[in-house]
Parts: C-alpha cells; structure tokens; sequence
C-alpha cells in the first residue's frame, strides 16, 4: 500500500479537505448533543484558569497552596454575593425599565425625524430623499424592538439556568483543586517538548487576550458609566457596562457604541451625539494608551479570520463561543507555525521512550 507521503502534494490537500470538513461537521453534532455539559465544563476550566492567578500571587508570598485557594474562594464569594444584592438587581431593574421606555424613545425618534422630514420637504429636494427619514425609523424602530426583546429574553433565560450555574461552581471548585494534576495527567500522552510548547501556547493566549481583554473592558465600562453619569444619561450604568461587554469581542466595542447612541438619539438626538463623541474619545484612548500595555500584540491574526473565528465560535457554544473564539484561533494558529517550522518533530530519545511505553 502506497504511503501517502509519497503522493501529489495537491492529491495530499485535495484528500485532507473533505476529511477536515467531516470532522468539523462531526465536531459541531458531538458539541450540540452533549450540550449543555460542554457549556459547563468550558466555564468551569475558564473560571478555574483565572482564579489560578491570585492563587500563585498568594503563593508566592509564601502562603500555602491549600490555604491560598481556600482564600481565593471566599473572596470569590464574598465578590460574587455582594455583586448579587447590589449590582445584579440595579442591571435587571434597567433591563426592565429600558423595556418599558424605549416605546416612549421610539416615538420620541419618531417625532424628530418627523421634523427633520418637514425641514428636507422645505428645501425642495428629491422625493426619494425626503421619505428617507421615515423609511429609516420604520427599519430601526423594528430592530431596535426586536433586540430588546432579545436582551430581556437572555436575562430571563440566565437567571434561570441555576442548576446550569451550581454544577459549574462545583466542577471550577475541583478544578482549581485537582486541575493541575488533570492537565499533567493529559499531556503525559505527548512527547514532552509537544506538550511543554502546547501548555505554554495555550496560556501565552488565554492570559493576553482573555485576562487583558477583561481588563481593558472593565475599565472602558467604569469610565463610561462616570462619564454618563455626569451628563445624565438614561440607564447609565447599563449602557456602560453594555459597551463594556462588546469590548471583549473584536469589533464589539464599535458596535456597543453605535447600538448605545442610536437608542440615546431617539429620546435626545444631541445628548445620543455627546453620547457617540464621548465615547468614541474614552475608547481611542483606552484603544491607543492603555490596551497596548496591557495586550500588547494580541493574536496576530488575519482580521478575516478572526471573523472567521467568531463566527463559529458562536454557532458552536453561543456568547461563551465568542469569548473563547479568539483565544483559540490563536492557539491554532501558534501551533500551526511551530508544526511548519518543524518544531513538532519528535526526537530520537522521546520516539524510544514512546517505543517502550
């Protein structure tokens, strides 16, 4: 039987294509049948990831392992308690109350444009452009209904997935217990340089994308709900934090931004325009002094693959899909590199070590 190593390179590409396809399809039905476990685990290995860095803080102030995650856990309680009964119930009384307005603003939209319409009528233009005010609010009005609808929807659906939530707390609990071992244990089956280079790729990624990205998105939403405070934005700590969440994706904070000011313009057109300046301002400033110090180079990705990513991200695992789709595309593309660059290939000592196994 011929090896393939000895065929066409082009018949080689041509054979792994629908071979790669299969696998993705089959990948995709094995992620939706086992869901919403995939969800939980992926949580619970993340949320463990990032409780293991104040862990080995305390550690290396010479507290004890046992002790260390002990504290870090009750602090994490106490974190996620005190944000239950102060900041949880202030963002879903917004929810609600943006539910319940935007009616209001849209009408309010409506009647602006209405006289932006009446002001083009006088100037004597085209009638396409002077029904071109109301055909834009009939469009927006409609999706902005429609997202709402689906913002309100998703609160809804979170706050009741509490057995979803305890099984992910528990499994994050043994995570940061036994993780370490679990981790050894699997790449025990890899050549040992494969294995180190993997780890220490898949940590590389997660921390300067994920840790920082967080960061970044934290102080960009408590920046902005100060700023809309001061110009008495409506709902302003929703929208703060709204922006703040669409940071953590590629190109979210623009579109945060844009979905924010839209829904502001249409109770008060020139308080949605200060809303759009102020904080297209704040982010360039976090984009261009504060990202870069925290980030630094992040994936080095082509921007058509990070769209790539995202996308499947989430048709895979949904929000969670598009938190984690970049991190690991840039993963896979880290070890893509190392694989051409020939950095895989397995020694003499550890093929005899394989070889006795």
């Amino acid at each position: 039987m011929p090896s393939t190593n000895k065929l066409p390179q082009w018949l080689t590409i041509a054979l792994a294509f629908p071979l790669t396809i299969l696998n993705g399809w089959v990948l995709l039905q094995v992620v939706h049948y086992f869901q919403p476990l995939v969800n939980i685990v992926v949580s619970a290995i993340l949320l463990a990831f990032v409780l293991d860095y104040p862990i080995k803080f305390f550690q290396k102030q010479g507290v004890n392992r046992y002790l260390a995650i002990g504290g870090v856990l009750l602090l994490t309680v106490i974190l996620v308690v005190a944000l239950a009964f102060t900041l949880v119930p202030l963002i879903l009384e917004q929810i609600d109350e943006l539910a319940r307005i935007l009616p209001a603003w849209i009408e309010s939209g409506t009647q602006q444009l209405q006289a932006l319409q009446n002001w083009v009528t006088t100037q004597s233009l085209p009638a396409n452009l002077s029904s071109l005010p109301t055909q834009i609010l009939d469009k927006l009005s409609n999706q902005l209904q429609n997202f709402t609808g689906k913002i309100v929807s998703l609160a809804v659906d979170t706050i009741g997935k509490f057995v979803n939530v305890l099984l992910t707390v528990v499994l994050t609990i043994y995570m940061v217990l036994n993780g370490q071992s679990l981790w050894d244990g699997l790449f025990q089956w890899l050549p040992q340089h494969i294995g180190m280079k993997i780890r220490q790729s898949l940590k590389e990624d997660f921390h300067n994308y994920f840790i920082g990205q967080a960061t970044v998105g934290a102080v960009l939403s408590v920046v902005l709900i100060l700023i809309f405070v001061a110009l008495k934005v409506p709902l302003a700590l929703l929208f703060g934090l709204a922006i703040g969440f669409c940071s953590l994706f590629p190109f979210g904070t623009g579109i945060g931004i844009t979905i924010v000011s839209l829904l502001i313009g249409l109770k008060n057109f020139w308080l949605g325009v200060e809303v759009l300046t102020v904080a297209v301002a704040v982010d360039q400033v976090n984009a261009n002094f504060i990202a870069p110090r925290l980030l630094g180079s992040l994936t080095g990705l082509n921007p058509v693959w990070v769209v790539i990513s995202l996308l499947l991200g989430i048709k895979l695992a949904g929000v969670l899909g598009l938190l984690l789709a970049i991190p690991i595309a840039s993963f896979i593309k880290d070890m893509a590199d190392s694989w051409r660059a020939g950095e895989f290939r397995v020694t003499s000592n550890e093929q005899g070590v394989g070889d006795r196994m």
